[in-house]
């Protein structure tokens, strides 16, 4: 004798199954976040000279405290200019990061135009020099970043491996991009290992 079952129950089994098959899928995609990668790109077509760099955030974190040359020392580059360790950066951060979006400076002259900008959580700048071949720079440092630099970094320092490890938080983003009539530079972050 062949019992049916009702259509709800079946449907609940049927939905429970795929429920059951998809546990794994969700495991897996609540595991560890993708690796992310700093890439640099510049391109020069006066000499055919290219160079790509694709390296992990979590290698280049590992090996800056290796590097101590210059003014770089134990992930931190230090600088020496009077002007500037006698500005409290951590306060300007915090004032910028609490302000509205807003365009924050605009310079226009005969050598070149600025524009600092805060937009979308990152701090914006944007430069063209018309004094060098019209060469533009743009500049995105997500606020977390920024804040990361100067957080655990005395005076007269930036803490770059803070900086990176806040960089892998960060969404995919252009941080620089450089353009002028012999060169393009482009360095940028994404979860993918080759450019």
């Amino acid at each position: 004798m062949k019992t049916s079952m009702p259509r709800g129950t079946h449907l609940a089994r049927v939905l429970c199954l795929l429920a059951a098959g998809m546990m794994p899928l969700a495991a897996a995609a609540n595991a560890a976040p993708a690796e992310k990668y700093l890439h640099v790109k510049v391109e020069d077509p006066t000499t055919s000279a290219n160079v790509h760099v694709n390296v992990p955030l979590s290698l280049a974190e590992a090996i800056l405290p290796a590097i101590n040359n210059q003014n770089l020392h134990d992930g931190k580059v230090s600088f020496h200019y009077s002007d500037v360790n006698s500005v409290d950066l951590r306060t300007i951060l915090n004032a910028v990061r609490t302000a509205p979006d807003n365009e924050f400076v605009t310079v226009n002259s005969n050598d070149s135009d600025v524009r600092v900008a805060k937009s979308n959580g990152n701090i914006v700048v944007h430069v063209i020099d018309k004094q060098d071949r019209g060469q533009k720079v743009d500049v995105t440092v997500p606020i977390k970043v920024a804040d990361a630099l100067v957080a655990t970094a005395n005076n007269g320092q930036l803490d770059v491996a803070s900086a990176l490890r806040a960089l892998s938080d960060a969404g995919d983003i252009v941080l620089v991009t450089v353009h002028d009539s012999s060169e393009r530079v482009r360095v940028w972050i994404d979860s993918r290992d080759t450019q």
